[in-house]
């Protein structure tokens, strides 16, 4: 933001902090206007990210020089790179203004930093590309995914570009942190459609300039709680004016919701907290308790005098023992352990972000520091196979050892970096099933009220390391990252002594916080022992094992094929080999963070996963009906109403759900290992809003023969997991085990996989013709043609994929063949089988199971299992509609029995469901859109067969290749000169070639 002749200008910048934190905005604009001075805190790590962010930037317009030269004024082409005004006043600003309309009015191919003023707006984009007779703005960011304020800068350029009656393209797009066309066009590049998000912008645009104006009239600096703004409570001003004002954000653990519950009541000091008493509307007695008890011990802490080595004096309270006893009895074979991860290091050939560098532990019985280094991704692999090799190796001479870390991190990431490398899945698995990571973060919120205003594990070290304080280069995570950065482009440089002077100041951090975690957990224990809490060695009880199921044996047959050969340089089929063998794995990785989750909620601080979708904390409750079993029931079962808060975003209706109850847990219930928390499926019968606006749901809970009846109310409601994957894994492995034995042998879904040009018994695809029907006829011949293999049939929305695939299938089933159409959702299917018989397709040979029949233009079947009558009673012709469970239940259609399985919506169909579901055809036929986003995928896999069949089929190029399908236009008109086996269409008079591959 500037001032020019009295008017507040602001940038596409501004836009976005105002979207976050309107006071942060004034505040700076206060400093502008003279109103007081905002001190501007540098962040180091934000520093390097913004330095290698210009890099990338840097990289793209180099390809962009390349590919199109330098602009000369008055000619089309080229690249036209505006400076910067060389004064910020309006002469300034239009002559930057004029040079951009120039070259954008000439015809540039692209404009770099082209510069946009309309008196109260001014904002420099990154790129805009010219793309026919249209622009479409481009900018480049430093992220893995595109957010909601970078898609606000780039609705403001593309608003820019309207107002200046240039034709603007339908779409905007962030050139991402791995965007690198050289390797896939479509990596990195996250698009999004200009029509979907101007609105949002135009509304931000509109509030901006209100408080903007309302502020600037106004003569003194905006203050701190001023309920006309927002603010984020994050940022280092809204921390700053938190901390000089005392606010109740200064207490630990406190939200922005309960901060506002909290300020209806008038209380908005932390002292005012400490001193107040009575209930506060919205927030539950027992969670007003702990933040009144909180704030009392830090209001304590403040007021007393700080210790001669600057650190302050911090007290500690015991309120809960059951963490305490739930710590693992010591063993000699413990030992403390803590990751260095660089989130700035990317691997440019595949496109990943993130390197976990350092695997560091202290060992309980020797005190000895081991550093396990990892410098690239092959080196991160390894650094994992030895650390998991050094693990077992300790574990199998001490049975009873435990490895302790402090906060989530350390487990979360070795359970990522398993999945990623494909290395050591199952003892991850196991560390976890047998409790053997121990969270001490979980411990302590659990047990433990201390006086700082955080409990991260710097603040708790007053209380246990003395004037052991930490000094050095590195003191925290962030120094740790930023050195680790400029180390190694020290290193690159050919400077390996300072290289080497920072790996051992960075392994000196690490020791260090190693250390921290080992002397806590002995202060825990002695905590513990002032309770008379002992310990006694024992087997720590396992989690259910069905939850985390082993990998599949047939991985390591299928991988010798692929060898240590890294993606970019294996041939169509070792990479082949390598999908089959992570589609084997596919729903079991697809599972794990449900169940990381679920053991998170049964070991970790209610406030870490709370507010998450469909989770419901409970605050209170009552018992409708007690236990008793109901006629013809088997369990004694009992009815509960509890008040309590959903998670924001919370969707879960009636149903199945989760009971969570808390220790300390009634007899008979056995928490699994490591965890303090118990959980069993429910029903939940009831959503509702009381009349006070309290959120309310009846449970009603079984209990099983084995436990006595007890009291306790529920804890919470969390999700259930999904429905199982049985089938469909069968399905994979059917195929995996034939490609082990028989190789690569002709099948629809291993041709997608190796993107092999489908098999056709004429050896190549049929020559769309004249016409309206011209589409229509030569799919139908090719995948007539088909050979054991598929046909892929894409275009962009409203180009009549579902319309042609429908009557594609009309003319097939009228021939006899019996056919399937699979899809992500019912309502997918069910809109095909529609369509087939408006095709005019026989009802009667259309069948499908639907919960309500009423209504169906086609056949209703009375269950899912009925479809294999169907198919029986109908040999001589029918279509019949299912999910990817339909398709790979034996009960239901059988291996191979269909002729052919049409995929609709494939571009949201994940590759590994695609190979699954292939399973009940002989042929494929793939209709979608590539570039919609594919279902949403929990796992990480080690290759990409969570995206799409089509997705994977377009891979490095623009469009599908000529000889792996047809692409759809929007109209069908077709060019005369066509080549054989080529699909040429022409749109809007202009031609749409597909050369050959």
């Amino acid at each position: 933001m500037f001032l020019l002749d009295d008017t507040i200008v602001y940038s596409a910048s501004d836009l976005a902090i105002a979207a976050d934190c309107e006071f942060g905005l004034l505040r700076r604009l206060d400093d502008k206007l003279g109103r007081l001075v905002v001190e501007d805190e540098t962040d180091a790590m934000l520093a390097k990210a913004a330095q290698l962010g210009q890099v990338h930037e840097d990289r793209v317009l180099a390809r962009y020089r390349a590919a199109h030269g330098d602009w000369v004024p008055g000619t089309p082409g080229g690249v036209a790179e505006i400076e910067r005004p060389p004064h910020y006043d309006r002469a300034g600003l239009e002559q930057r203004l004029g040079e951009t309309l120039q070259a954008l009015h000439d015809g540039a191919d692209v404009v770099v930093q082209g510069s946009f003023f309309d008196g109260r707006f001014h904002g420099r984009s990154d790129f805009v590309v010219k793309d026919g007779d249209r622009y479409v703005v481009y900018d480049t960011k430093l992220a893995r995914h595109a957010k909601i304020t970078a898609l606000l800068q780039l609705a403001a350029y593309a608003d820019q570009l309207t107002r200046l009656g240039i034709d603007v393209g339908d779409q905007v797009g962030l050139m991402l942190g791995d965007y690198d066309p050289d390797v896939d066009p479509d990596r990195g590049l996250s698009l999004h459609p200009v029509a979907d998000i101007m609105p949002v912008y135009l509304a931000r645009r509109a509030r901006l300039e209100q408080i903007i104006d309302e502020h600037h009239a106004e003569t003194g600096p905006v203050q701190w709680r001023d309920p006309r703004y927002t603010s984020c409570g994050r940022c280092p001003i809204c921390t700053d004016e938190a901390t000089s004002n005392h606010d109740v954000l200064l207490v630990a653990g406190m939200r922005m919701t309960q901060r506002a519950r909290l300020a209806d009541s008038g209380v908005v000091t932390i002292e005012q907290l400490a001193e107040s008493e009575g209930g506060i509307n919205g927030i539950s007695s027992a969670t007003l308790a702990k933040l009144r008890e909180q704030a009392r011990l830090q209001v304590a802490q403040a007021a007393r005098p700080m210790q001669p080595n600057g650190q302050p004096v911090v007290e500690a309270v015991v309120f809960d023992t059951s963490a305490l006893e739930a710590l693992p009895a010591p063993d000699p074979g413990d030992i403390y352990f803590d990751f260095e991860g660089n989130p700035l290091w990317s691997d440019a050939d595949l496109g990943e972000w993130g390197l976990e560098y350092l695997f560091g532990v202290v060992e309980a019985d020797t005190g000895d520091f081991r550093a396990f280094w990892a410098h690239d991704r092959a080196q991160e692999k390894q650094a994992l196979t030895d650390f998991l090799a050094y693990v077992t190796e300790r574990r199998a001479a001490h049975p009873g050892m435990h490895i302790y870390h402090y906060a989530a991190y350390e487990r979360s990431a070795l359970l990522r970096l398993a999945v990623r490398h494909g290395v050591g899945e199952d003892l991850v698995d196991d560390l976890l099933r047998h409790g053997v990571l121990v969270d001490l973060y979980a411990t302590v919120r659990k047990s433990v009220r201390v006086s700082q205003p955080s409990y991260s594990i710097k603040k708790l070290e007053p209380l246990y390391m003395g004037d052991e304080l930490r000094a050095g280069d590195v003191t925290n995570a962030a120094d740790s990252v930023i050195q680790y950065q400029e180390a190694c482009e020290k290193r690159d440089a050919g400077d390996l002594t300072a290289w080497q002077d920072a790996l051992d100041s960075i392994a000196d951090y690490n020791r260090y916080d190693c250390v921290s975690t080992l002397r806590l957990c002995g202060w825990l224990r002695d905590r513990a022992a002032e309770h008379g809490i002992t310990w006694s060695a024992a087997e720590p009880v396992a989690l259910d094992g069905d939850t985390v199921p082993a990998a599949d044996p047939l991985v390591p047959a299928l991988l010798t094929a692929v060898g240590d050969t890294p993606r970019p340089d294996r041939t169509a089929d070792q990479q082949a080999f390598a999908m089959v063998a992570a589609a084997l794995d596919y729903h079991r990785r697809e599972d794990k963070p449900f169940w990381w989750a679920h053991y998170d909620r049964l070991v970790a601080p209610v406030d870490e996963w709370g507010d998450t979708r469909d989770v419901f904390v409970v605050e209170s409750g009552r018992v409708v009906t007690d236990w008793h079993k109901p006629p013809r029931a088997r369990l004694e079962q009992r009815e509960v109403e509890l008040v309590g808060e959903w998670g924001p975003g919370s969707t879960a209706g009636v149903g199945q759900t989760t009971v969570v109850l808390d220790s300390p847990l009634p007899e008979g219930l056995e928490p699994p290992g490591g965890c303090t928390r118990f959980a069993r499926g429910g029903d939940l019968v009831e959503r509702r809003i009381d009349g006070g606006g309290r959120e309310v749901v009846v449970l009603v809970e079984k209990r099983a023969t084995d436990v006595p009846a007890y009291d306790a109310l529920p804890f919470a409601l969390t999700p259930q997991a999904g429905p199982p994957t049985k089938a469909l894994q069968a399905a994979i492995h059917g195929i995996a085990e034939r490609v082990v034995h028989a190789g690569l042998e002709p099948q629809a879904g291993l041709d997608v996989l190796r993107r092999r040009p489908p098999r056709t018994r004429s050896g190549s695809l049929p020559t769309v013709g004249d016409g309206t029907d011209g589409p229509l006829d030569a799919i139908t011949a090719a995948v007539a043609d088909l050979d054991r293999s598929y046909l892929a049939v894409q275009g962009p929305p409203g180009t009549g994929k579902t319309y042609v695939g429908a009557r594609v299938v009309m003319r097939l089933v009228e021939q006899g063949w019996r056919v399937g159409v699979v899809a992500q959702s019912h309502a997918v299917v069910e809109t095909f089988l529609d369509k087939a018989v408006g095709a005019g397709l026989d009802p009667a040979k259309v069948g499908k199971h639907a919960k309500r029949p009423d209504g169906r233009a086609w056949t209703a079947l009375s269950s899912a299992d009925a479809v294999a009558g169907f198919l029986a009673h109908h040999a001589s012709g029918c279509l019949v509609g299912g999910t990817a469970w339909d398709f790979t239940n034996l009960n239901r259609v059988g291996r191979g029995q269909l002729d052919l399985l049409v995929v609709d919506e494939a571009g949201q169909f994940s590759l590994a469901n695609t190979l699954a579901v292939s399973v009940a055809a002989q042929r494929l036929l793939l209709l979608g859109d590539p570039q919609q986003l594919p279902q949403v995928s929990q796992g990480t896999h080690p290759e990409p067969v969570d995206g799409s069949a089509l997705g994977w089929l377009n891979e490095g190029h623009a469009t599908l290749p000529a000889e792996r399908g047809y692409f759809l236009e929007r109209s069908w008109r077709m060019h005369p000169d066509l080549c054989a086996g080529v699909s040429t269409l022409a749109y809007d008079g202009r031609l749409r070639s597909h050369e050959m591959v």
